[in-house]
């Protein structure tokens, strides 16, 4: 079975991490963003990563595969944003992940985007790509998901959009939840005492860390950090991890912030010096990366951005197991009925 796919909008490649370790060739990606061309290259050495606007790349130019997977960027649909949706430049981007795909026209393909673009007053252009997809040919699988049920220790919540071609007749279910949730103790217990703060004005510390990308931001905290608490503690699963550093959770040594009065919490006094934000490399175990995924960059909030922005890697690795799985089945059976296959 041939296992090729292409990667749309990959970030630092979380999700594409996941479908390589399930099994899958990731033989060509695309990501506009200079800052993270160096990590994709490092950590995927045989992909093939076009650095162009996606709305420049003419669909002859991508390669013909079996599946496309991608997450089209979510700042359009955050909840922290300016709640535009489809009518944001950004949103429409989604638009391009549609042109590739009718064009392209592969077995299945798998789209990822934030909890927010659930939200009521996003519903017209939630119905809209959910008929955008249909009508292109696929039999869509539409789930609103938490990480944390799918090996990652943290609190996670994303919409997955699964769709395989008409002519398979087959439908996605998504995979079955792990039964045990990790926690933060699982993750990052290990690494708790060799984490290093980052050099003046946020630069990277580079081959100084003692574990590469174990270092953490400094600075202060914003009125609006210290309006809610950000520490989770060992037992429990790390909240989101975001793309900013400056909003990165606070390490489990310290005890829980207290509360003051509504938005507004403390550092319990006397053990301020507890109060540290997680370095990029636990915040990259939170997300599943393995420690041999190497990420680059000079300032350490670039280095944030790209892990928080990702997919976590174990539930990718999940999603691309089940539909690797199907897939196998459906060849499977084409062989044992002697039938000719769907073309690819």
């Amino acid at each position: 079975m041939d296992k090729k796919i292409v990667s749309l909008f990959s970030g630092a490649g979380g999700l594409d991490k996941g479908f390589e370790l399930a099994g899958f060739d990731i033989i060509w990606a695309n990501e506009f963003d200079s800052t993270i061309w160096e990590t994709f290259e490092y950590n995927f050495p045989d992909t093939n990563l076009d650095k162009r606007s996606i709305r420049d790349i003419p669909t002859e130019e991508i390669p013909d595969c079996i599946g496309i997977v991608g997450g089209p960027p979510c700042q359009s649909w955050s909840e922290a944003g300016a709640l535009r949706g489809i009518n944001d430049a950004r949103g429409q981007l989604f638009y391009e992940f549609i042109r590739i795909l009718r064009a392209k026209k592969p077995l299945f393909f798998l789209a990822e985007n934030v909890e927010g673009m659930l939200a009521q007053r996003h519903s017209e252009a939630l119905a809209n790509i959910q008929n955008l997809f249909r009508e292109s040919g696929y039999n869509l699988s539409f789930k609103l998901i938490n990480a944390n049920n799918y090996n990652v220790p943290q609190d996670r919540k994303r919409v997955i959009f699964v769709g395989y071609r008409n002519d398979l007749n087959m439908t996605f279910e998504f995979p079955q939840e792990s039964y045990y949730k990790p926690v933060l103790k699982d993750a990052i217990w290990d690494i708790k005492t060799s984490a290093i703060p980052a050099k003046e004005k946020n630069y990277t510390n580079g081959k100084d860390c003692l574990i590469p990308n174990h270092e953490y931001m400094i600075g202060g905290f914003s009125t609006i950090y210290m309006s809610r608490n950000r520490v989770r503690s060992w037992d429990e699963p790390s909240f989101t991890i975001q793309a900013g550093g400056r909003h990165a959770p606070l390490h489990p040594q310290a005890p829980k912030m207290l509360f003051v009065e509504q938005n507004k919490r403390e550092f319990v006094k006397g053990k301020e010096n507890l109060y540290r934000r997680l370095s990029i490399r636990e915040c990259a175990r939170i997300q599943t990366f393995p420690d041999e995924f190497i990420f680059k960059y000079v300032n350490l909030a670039n280095g944030y951005k790209m892990v928080g922005n990702a997919v976590p890697v174990n539930m990718s690795y999940a999603l691309a197991c089940k539909i690797m799985q199907d897939l196998e089945k459906y060849f499977n059976k084409i062989r044992e009925t002697n039938k000719q296959p769907v073309s690819v």
